[in-house]
């Protein structure tokens, strides 16, 4: 069969957006990322705070997955997942992490670096209970990262939870309780690189470096 493979060096597109420039950025790398996810979100790009997620093993093994932003603030970013995932494994012995905000629709990025601590388990607990009911009752019925027999091993322990904990929208239960192994993580930068395209490839690289006297301001090479 014929092999119908796009010639991949011919897959290219020239970014004419406008320029990123150090005199128009926040002195904080913080409120430079608001305004460009406000950027983002008016754009109507889908989940703006859908972000690549990589971490390694105490081997130095990599491994990288897409997760949702949470929150973010001053203090860094925040998301929530299982800790027995690999991710969680990861965190666990090599608690550094980098993230991408893969922007493409509007020709920029925004690459985060920095050390991870987890969240306390009453931070963890409150954004629990705002998911939606399914969302709880998922996080209890996947061994996330773990091999299974079947799809159908996953639905009849969703179904067996479903039973225990009906929904207290139409009933009286009681609610899910946080499970043990899932929570909240939190990425504190120690560079935040902000990439916008330019035309023939030059484009802008600004990196705020966290330093014993606060953030400095470089730009990079393309």
């Amino acid at each position: 069969m014929e092999d119908q493979t796009p010639e991949l060096a011919s897959l290219r597109k020239s970014y004419e957006s406008g320029g990123l420039d150090e005199s128009a950025v926040s002195p904080q790398p913080h409120t430079q990322f608001t305004s460009w996810f406000a950027d983002a979100v008016a754009a109507g790009l889908p989940e703006p705070n859908a972000m690549v997620l990589a971490t390694a093993s105490d081997e130095g093994v990599p491994s990288a997955r897409t997760v949702l932003l949470k929150g973010h603030g001053p203090d860094g970013f925040r998301f929530f997942t299982n800790h027995l995932s690999r991710k969680g494994r990861d965190l666990l012995v090599n608690p550094r992490a980098c993230l991408v905000f893969p922007w493409h629709p509007i020709h920029r990025q925004v690459i985060v670096t920095g050390v991870v601590e987890r969240l306390s388990e009453a931070e963890s607990a409150v954004y629990f209970r705002s998911r939606p009911y399914g969302s709880q009752l998922g996080a209890w019925a996947s061994k996330q990262s773990s091999v299974i027999g079947s799809r159908a091993e996953l639905e009849d322990r969703y179904a067996e939870l479903e039973a225990r904990w009906p929904d207290p929208a139409t009933s009286e239960g009681e609610g899910i309780p946080l499970p043990d192994f899932w929570g909240g993580y939190r990425v504190v930068p120690s560079e935040v690189e902000f990439w916008q395209g330019r035309a023939n490839r030059l484009h802008d690289r600004l990196r705020y470096r966290r330093t014993d006297q606060g953030w400095a301001l470089e730009r990079l090479s393309p």
